[in-house]
């Protein structure tokens, strides 16, 4: 048995009913570090580098949380899923598991800590798209996309003016700092940009959240990253909405792809479960269209927000009493440094 194993957790999520992780194993990884430069050799080797990989199928698994252990096989593309139950109740906040790969005598072969999130029961959880809706990608052109993922790194990538403010709001809406509204961050980018967009995102003070993201793409694919995997957005929203039956959802997205469409469809079967849903207008010949798919759950009493700007939005999610004014919202000063 080849014993060259990588192992690759990302961030989990769930309550004590029902804990999920997913992961990849890898026969070969580049090894990737992330130089912040200016150069554009420098961004395009790096991000090609996250390309580079051979996937690990078949691969047994086990991993551990607190007094607990889980056994788990690899699918073909070296992905895996854990869903199990704990034991005991788990309490809000973030959780450590450790993920083992086994050798045919059980023996570890690699190894791979990973966190757990358990959102706290909050009266709202929000789902956000990435490409479009929080950072400046072009996702509908193919050429401006792959320019900005290759001449930028995540501390370059421009994120739209004013997200930061309206996510950081919406985290302490109708709360309070210590127990924040939880968030998932669904894109159809794939797990290759994991690392890529965590420090995107924390580099820009975004909250702190759980990311899904789409199967793995070797480097022969990279033309076509973000350019697949919709469908397989609407399941990973679908098992959001199913894991937290205590939140009622807040959905943010764009019309230059699949988003309204998806957010409608989910508006359609869980009316009850949704509170809001803003798309935005980054495809401005797609206004009509998005209104016109977004209708029917508008009639279903969800305020829709088709938006241009991010101060269109915090104006919407206030008027709607999403969020409280800023000088009524403890611990706002804190989160924005």
């Amino acid at each position: 048995m080849n014993k060259s194993v990588r192992l690759k957790v990302y961030h989990g999520y769930g309550h004590t009913h029902n804990l999920i992780i997913y992961g990849n194993a890898f026969k070969f990884r580049a090894r990737t570090v992330q130089n912040y430069s200016n150069n554009l050799l420098v961004n395009i080797f790096y991000l090609l580098k996250l390309f580079v990989v051979k996937p690990y199928p078949g691969l047994k698994l086990k991993l551990t949380f607190h007094d607990q252990v889980v056994y788990q096989t690899t699918e073909y593309d070296g992905f895996f899923k854990f869903e199990w139950q704990a034991s005991q109740k788990t309490t809000a906040g973030w959780h450590q598991v450790k993920v083992e790969a086994l050798g045919e005598n059980e023996e570890s072969l690699a190894s791979c800590d990973g966190t757990v999130y358990v959102p706290h029961i909050t009266q709202y959880a929000f789902i956000s798209d990435v490409d479009d809706t929080v950072i400046v990608s072009h996702s509908a052109t193919v050429f401006r996309r792959l320019r900005e993922l290759f001449i930028k790194n995540p501390r370059t990538r421009k994120t739209f003016k004013d997200v930061q403010l309206h996510y950081s709001l919406l985290a302490l809406s109708h709360t309070t700092p210590d127990q924040p509204n939880p968030f998932f961050y669904v894109s159809s980018s794939e797990w290759n940009l994991y690392d890529y967009l965590v420090e995107l995102f924390r580099f820009n003070k975004l909250p702190e959240g759980v990311f899904l993201l789409n199967q793995i793409k070797l480097w022969t694919n990279l033309i076509r990253s973000g350019k697949t995997g919709h469908e397989g957005k609407l399941i990973r929203v679908m098992r959001i909405i199913n894991a937290f039956p205590n939140q009622r959802f807040v959905f943010f997205g764009d019309n230059s792809q699949r988003d309204p469409f998806i957010y409608a469809s989910i508006a359609d079967r869980y009316p009850e479960k949704v509170e809001a849903i803003y798309i935005r207008n980054v495809v401005q010949a797609n206004e009509t269209e998005t209104q016109q798919t977004l209708s029917p759950a508008k009639e279903k009493g969800i305020k829709i927000c088709v938006f241009n700007s991010s101060t269109e939005a915090i104006s919407h999610s206030r008027t709607i009493g999403l969020i409280a004014p800023l000088e009524k919202i403890e611990g706002l000063e804190t989160l924005l440094k």
